[in-house]
């Protein structure tokens, strides 16, 4: 009963199944992992065929197959079984990454395979390795690789028979002493994993010919490993070593030592003289730095700086470390810096016009500039830059990336937590100053690709790999490999089509300009639901894009395509993007450039709404779809307007404008007007939003205002694809329109007509300094018209006393504006000569809950700081003592 249960919850599509159970039974083969009901076939077949299927020498099933716990029981009978493979990795989730199965144990009694010889578990969720494998003694091959092991049983060495073991992608820490016991092993892979110390017993291992321990916590080796005899290649890139023993490079057989990526200063100068040894990414030659692991050394001087957009401070051969408000943190090491060092720094908002993002990169803060430009610390200069965490995006990574004044590149990033607020900061390391700023980017793989060639394999797929085959190149030449994902939900969505499938999208880059002197394989997986064994050829293409994701040519009969079950094979001599489609479609290139369009669009709505206690306050925000509900939720007590506006697409980095229309207008000058309309940049994760104030010519006091707000698209970024740029074309283009209303105002008991000017006779004003930048008369006037009820809250958070506020309502009864601008003018004439007082009004305004004021003051003192300058030149007042600090603030 249970077995025809299980026949019918897999019937669907399987019509027929005995005789396909059966065709799949060959030569005491059953490879049942190309089926997505591939347990339900081999419980059949048990059934059926009981006879035969016990004679079965090699087994293929799918951990991601939701029958195997059931099938696992029957696994034990089949006593001749000598390879058996229960892998994962087989079905994607929604987002296109490789599942990991669901096997988590085995039952005991699979120690009674006493023939198996290879047990293939990788890609599954195993903490622990089972203790049946144990009993398997004529065991020869073992994968373990992409489970969740945290350790290896004391007895491991039991498996006296093994050659060839893989426990890649775990969470090993250490390993057994027994280990050493297996005297046949002759591979042993334990790389990317969390091991610290090995056991001196690894150098009993005499037939071991490859070891590979890259990616681990390795910061020494066991002068051991000097006994293996046998030993062809010795992995150990991205550790942290600080020291290697002069034995490994007496080694007979060794032809590789990767020790890149270590934290090796010095080396024995037998091993740097080997010509194996590949020690790219070590700080050979280096002093030990003071700082360690993102620490800064206690007895640095710290220098805590309160500018939060722009300023300068000093550094001298002491060093220190210096910490900005807005979150970034420099340490200048002793002897970075041999004279004392003016260093200036801005956050600059970004301009796409110079700040060029590739493909499917993510912007995740401002800009940093750094100066002076082109002068070289003697020691490394370490920066910590906050930035947005992109938790939505899925096979990307975070890097620092600097401009050198002609190019961008990106530098070696390693993402912390700041160590009180937790949040995420991007650390780099730099020796010259630029711009900096954060970007997500695909994943990225690179090696150096020497004469003898070698392999090279993607992180995110790695059953997506890249062959060099010897004599590929005369010169060594770095290769990187970046692969993107893409759902089979996405290409049906896109394509209106359920029959189109796509495989990964890789895109391969070069440094040299020069074709390979040989033919470089490349391995791509089938797309999904698609095998060699249901495949139609003439449905297959195979596609060749240019670097900019503009043109697809179909390249499919130009080379030879090799199939397996899983993955095509092929040959080419150049890299760009290439890309497998599946389909009936005849124009796959353009079918392929529509999607790769679509994927680098963001879907975003806009919104507009008003202060409920100052409707002439507007705030405008493009907001990306799937956070729409959430920002509307957090501005619903102090804001009101429309419902957001119809889905909008737009590029990462694509210019659009806001303009105010039917009688509105914006209320003040501002940098980031153009031509009487307001200017945003979009980008994802940053908040495009911007808080501003609206006035009308029309006399409100007879009538409401209604009035409206437009986006329109701006400047065409200038790496969006052909089509997409065409249609944006032409004059200004609309996107949407939303409505703003500016209400009757009603009249004030006992309102003067014509009442004097709100000026208090205060002497002319210029308050601040030339590093925060100064507010004028003007601006003062500007900020007081946005304050509105919670005037006395702010006067108490500057620090009048009641008596003050008392004073100035009696003053000024029964008119609030000038209620509002006495305050401000009494606190800013007792604090005309302090030069931190912008920065307090600031402050007091935050600490009000005014943000959005203290947000637009910020905004402004760029331009007072300008003005204020200026006004000083035209009455020749200004000293040659602030030329300098006047200059290095308008910067």
């Amino acid at each position: 009963g249970e077995l025809f249960r299980l026949r019918d919850e897999c019937r669907e599509g399987t019509l027929g199944a005995p005789v396909l159970a059966g065709s799949c039974l060959v030569d005491n083969r059953l490879n049942l992992d190309v089926y997505p009901d591939g347990c339900c076939r081999f419980l059949q077949l048990f059934k059926e065929r009981r006879g035969e299927v016990i004679q079965v020498e090699l087994l293929r099933l799918s951990s991601n197959d939701h029958l195997l716990g059931t099938t696992l029981g029957s696994l034990p009978h089949l006593k001749h079984l000598k390879s058996l493979v229960l892998k994962g990795g087989l079905a994607r989730d929604k987002f296109g990454s490789c599942q990991h199965g669901s096997l988590t144990s085995l039952p005991q009694d699979f120690g009674n395979l006493r023939c198996l010889t290879h047990l293939d578990l990788s890609f599954n969720r195993l903490s622990t390795l089972p203790t049946c494998i144990l009993h398997l003694s004529s065991l020869r091959e073992l994968l373990v690789s992409h489970n969740s092991l945290m350790a290896l049983p004391e007895d491991f060495g039991c498996l006296s028979k093994l050659t060839f073991f893989s426990a890649m992608k775990n969470q090993l820490k250490g390993l057994p002493q027994s280990i050493g016991e297996l005297s046949m092993l002759q591979t042993l892979d334990l790389s990317e994993n969390a091991l610290e110390l090995l056991p001196e017993e690894v150098g009993n291992l005499h037939n071991c010919t490859e070891l590979y321990l890259s990616g681990n916590h390795l910061s020494s080796i066991p002068d051991s490993l000097a006994n293996l005899k046998s030993l062809r290649q010795l992995h150990l890139h991205s550790n942290l070593l600080v020291t290697v023993p002069a034995s490994l490079a007496s080694l007979p057989n060794l032809s590789r030592l990767d020790l890149q990526n270590n934290c090796l200063r010095a080396i024995p100068a037998e091993i740097q003289a080997s010509p194996f040894v590949h020690l790219r990414g070590n700080p050979l030659g280096e002093t030990e730095p003071p700082l360690q692991a993102g620490n800064c050394k206690a007895s640095a001087p710290v220098v805590i700086h309160s500018c939060i957009s722009s300023g300068s401070f000093t550094v001298n051969s002491e060093g220190c470390e210096v910490v900005l408000a807005c979150g970034i943190r420099f340490y200048f090491p002793p002897g970075a810096a041999s004279d004392p060092l003016r260093i200036q720094f801005r956050s600059l908002a970004p301009d796409p016009q110079w700040v060029k993002l590739r493909h499917h990169d993510v912007l995740l803060s401002r800009v940093l500039e750094v100066k002076p430009h082109g002068v070289k610390f003697q020691q490394e200069v370490q920066i910590w830059m906050p930035f947005v965490s992109p938790q939505t995006l899925h096979q990307h990574e975070v890097v620092v990336r600097t401009f050198s004044g002609q190019t961008w590149s990106d530098l070696r990033t390693r993402v912390e937590q700041e160590r009180e607020s937790k949040k995420p900061v991007a650390h780099c390391s730099v020796l010259h100053f630029s711009w900096f700023l954060v970007v997500s980017r695909l994943v990225q793989n690179e090696c150096k690709v020497p004469v003898e060639g070698t392999l090279l394999f993607s992180s995110v797929d790695p059953n997506i790999k890249v062959i060099f085959p010897h004599g590929v190149t005369e010169e060594p030449r770095n290769v990187k490999m970046q692969v993107l994902l893409i759902s089979a939900e996405d290409i049906e969505k896109i394509t209106a089509n359920a029959e189109c499938r796509a495989s990964p999208l890789l895109c391969l880059s070069q440094d040299c300009l020069v074709d390979f002197l040989r033919p470089v394989r490349i391995q791509l997986p089938l797309p999904p639901g698609v095998t060699g064994l249901n495949l139609d050829r003439s449905r297959l293409h195979l596609l060749h894009g240019n670097l900019e994701g503009q043109t697809w040519d179909d390249i499919t009969s130009q080379v030879v395509l090799e199939f397996t079950h899983l993955y095509v094979v092929f040959e080419v001599t150049h890299f760009s993007w290439y890309w497998l489609w599946y389909t009936t479609k005849r124009y796959v290139g353009g079918l392929a450039k529509k999607v790769y369009e679509r994927l680098r669009l963001y879907q975003v709505n806009f919104i507009a709404l008003q202060r409920k206690k100052d409707p002439e306050q507007v705030l405008l925000q493009c907001v990306p779809k799937h956070k729409v509900d959430s920002v509307l939720k957090k501005l619903q007590n102090r804001y009101r307007g429309p419902e957001p506006s119809d889905m909008v697409e737009m590029f990462e980095g694509e210019q659009f404008f806001a303009a105010f229309e039917r009688g509105i207008s914006i209320d003040m000058d501002r940098p980031d007007c153009v031509g009487g309309c307001l200017s945003f940049i979009f980008y994802s994760h940053l908040k495009n939003m911007k808080e501003i104030y609206v006035t009308t010519p029309v006399d409100r006091k007879g009538q409401a205002v209604k009035g409206q707000v437009s986006f329109y698209r701006g400047a065409i970024p200038e790496n969006i694809p052909e089509d997409a740029s065409r249609r944006r074309k032409g004059p200004v283009l609309w996107l949407t329109t939303l409505p703003i209303k500016l209400p009757q105002l009603k009249p004030r008991r006992g309102e003067n007509p014509s009442p004097p000017s709100l000026l208090p006779s205060f002497p002319p004003l210029n308050l601040g300094n030339a590093e925060t930048g100064y507010l004028t008369q003007a601006n003062l006037l500007s900020i007081a018209r946005r304050v509105g009820a919670d005037w006395e809250t702010i006067g108490f958070n500057l620090g009048l006393t009641y008596q003050q506020i008392q004073r100035i309502r009696y003053n000024n009864r029964e008119n609030l504006e000038k209620q509002i601008v006495d305050m401000l003018f009494s606190w800013a004439q007792q604090n005309s000569e302090d030069p931190d007082c912008v920065r307090k009004l600031i402050g007091a305004m935050e600490e009000s809950g005014r943000r959005d004021i203290a947000g637009e003051i910020e905004t402004i003192i760029g331009l007072g700081r300008q003005k204020y300058s200026e006004s000083l030149r035209r009455v020749g007042l200004e000293q040659e003592s602030s030329t300098e600090d006047s200059a290095i603030a308008m910067m």
